[in-house]
């Protein structure tokens, strides 16, 4: 755990009291404040009363009295659609509201550091696609090359459940734009920024509100480096607003397409190889078109900005090179499960969203094609143009039928469940076709959440296998 600093005595209240939220206060106390809490659930709040928290309705005004700060869990709107009513009464008093993640960067860093021989590091990544991946890479990279390192924020460990940080480790925090947007601290060592899609536009007033929100992680602190995905123009944006020139090599700008040698810095993905320049020079290459862990273009952007990032902390090429080989790739997330007969299964049950999806069926060239589940806003219909490699479309869930109204010459069979659509498409795929799981759906008609989705694929394709 890492004590919250600057609370001492004080009265802090927290909003929000799920995982995330019973472990800032235990970093609160720890760090010697009084913590008060509420949660909208009743059986929420009787847990976190018998685990020894103080439980007060903060949508009262006398429950106020003496409170110095409000902490709020990330799922919870603190601006749009509208605020939280507890948040609102915080803006009505004047009483600063803030995250983990702020109370994270200002209590990082303690007197310890002085005694350490090299300073630790925080790599923090935001973007719409990529994060999870992206940031597990770059923490396999650094430990892989010997290096301490620990994973947390919006995947895996929470912020203020990690360790104290030990002399030369690197964090790496993946943050999404609900951590980005409310954190009052954001002062990481090395900022990345995958790229852009829409998403969660309700919650940030519209697109231009869910970029301002990625964009406080460069502009609120300044890191000393950045690395910026540039194959949007909002990539493009933030690089010029950040570098001072042309020759400023404190902005690394990636690409998954384009080749970048104009700028000080850049890495780029061409036709399966990465490429470092510097300065207008090659640096280095690497050959990603082998490595399992790794498939596709937007697998090799997801390289391209941990190699850059991993640079930024003082790795070398080649050491980078053969960590990536051992990476076996996130579960859910262009997860090779097993190769039967010449058959690849891949569960990328992550891709809930077109952009996602899309992705996912540029990756691979013959595709028996697994879609559907709780269908989103405008269907599927922009996944057209990136159909030309699906052999046939298994369809399953809520939207099946709607999908396969937008599925045009490509053949299709509704098989609703998950377990018809896995045995048509095994009783059907020929050597050489992948078998992918990419719902480009959401997936609560069937599952809980997404994980359920795909460990479901996982137990089908492992039955497959056995026999």
């Amino acid at each position: 755990m890492i004590p919250v600093q600057g609370v001492d005595a004080q009265t802090i209240a927290v909003l929000g009291l799920g995982r995330s939220g019973t472990a800032t206060a235990a970093a609160l106390v720890a760090g010697g404040a009084q913590v008060v809490a509420w949660d909208d659930g009743n059986d929420t709040r009787a847990a976190a009363e018998a685990q020894g928290l103080r439980i007060l309705d903060l949508t009262r005004d006398a429950n106020w009295q003496g409170v110095s700060a409000l902490i709020v869990s990330p799922g919870i709107p603190h601006l749009y659609p509208r605020a939280h009513p507890v948040i609102a009464k915080a803006y009505q008093l004047g009483i600063p509201v803030d995250n983990d993640i702020g109370l994270f960067f200002r209590s990082y860093a303690t007197e310890d550091w002085d005694g350490f021989d090299r300073a630790p590091r925080v790599i923090a990544v935001t973007g719409s696609n990529g994060k999870s991946t992206t940031t597990a890479l770059i923490h396999h990279v650094i430990e892989e090359c010997g290096r301490p390192s620990q994973m947390g924020g919006n995947i895996g460990t929470g912020v203020l459940s990690l360790q104290p940080a030990i002399d030369g480790e690197v964090a790496v925090l993946e943050l999404s734009s609900y951590q980005t947007d409310l954190a009052r601290a954001l002062t990481p060592d090395v900022a990345v920024f995958t790229n852009l899609s829409p998403d969660h536009l309700d919650r940030h007033g519209g697109l231009g509100g869910y970029f301002a929100a990625k964009r406080r992680l460069f502009a609120e602190g300044g890191p000393d480096r950045a690395v910026i995905g540039v194959d949007e123009p909002e990539g493009q944006y933030l690089a010029g607003q950040l570098a001072m020139g042309p020759s400023d090599d404190r902005v690394i700008r990636i690409s998954a397409g384009q080749k970048l040698d104009g700028a000080a810095w850049s890495v780029f993905a061409r036709k399966g190889f990465l490429s470092e320049y510097r300065k207008g020079r090659q640096a280095a290459s690497i050959d990603l078109r082998e490595m399992r862990g790794l498939p596709g273009a937007h697998n090799h952007q997801n390289a391209c900005a941990a190699y850059a990032a991993c640079r930024a902390v003082g790795l070398a090429p080649r050491e980078i090179e053969a960590a990536f080989h051992s990476f076996a790739g996130l579960p859910h997330r262009s997860q090779t499960v097993a190769e039967i007969g010449g058959v690849r299964y891949v569960n990328d049950s992550k891709a809930t969203n077109v952009d996602a999806a899309a992705k996912a069926l540029q990756a691979f060239p013959r595709i028996r094609w697994i879609a559907g589940g709780l269908g989103k806003e405008g269907g599927i219909a922009a996944l057209a143009p990136h159909l030309g490699g699906v052999v046939k479309a298994y369809l399953i869930g809520h939207s099946a039928r709607d999908f396969a109204l937008e599925l045009g010459q490509t053949p299709y069979e509704v098989a609703e469940t998950m377990d018809r659509a896995v045995a048509r498409a095994a009783a059907e795929a020929e050597p050489g076709d992948t078998v992918l799981l990419a719902p480009a759906a959401a997936s609560f008609d069937q599952y809980p959440n997404f994980e359920k989705r795909g460990e479901d694929f996982v137990r089908l394709v492992e039955m497959l296998a056995g026999s």
